[in-house]
């Protein structure tokens, strides 16, 4: 294959690899909208300690399992900003008398 070609198909990974993130990001959500309901945290160490491990036993490389871990470091934040946005806008709403 040559570099066009190469780049065509780094270009629809990369949208596979959005659409995955987004569904992510929507199971994120609804995690967030469960720690509500049952007033669990949103940091959960172990939770993330086995996340790390799943993503370091699926990895078939060539990332190191450091540099995938890395990524998903910054997934999992990004997720976690995403449920502590949705605990937000609910204390907002409730404090404004909304009461969804």
């Amino acid at each position: 294959m040559e570099i066009e070609d190469w780049r065509r198909k780094i270009d629809e990974l990369d949208r596979q690899i959005v659409s995955l993130l987004s569904e992510r990001a929507e199971a994120a959500q609804a995690i967030g909208k469960l720690k509500r309901t049952t007033s669990m945290p949103i940091y959960e160490p172990n939770r993330e300690r086995v996340i790390f491990e799943n993503v370091r036993a699926a990895n078939r490389g060539p990332l190191p399992d450091i540099e995938l871990v890395h990524i998903y470091e910054r997934i999992i934040d990004v997720m976690r900003a995403l449920q502590g946005q949705e605990l937000a806008s609910r204390a907002r709403s409730t404090a404004s008398g909304s009461g969804e």
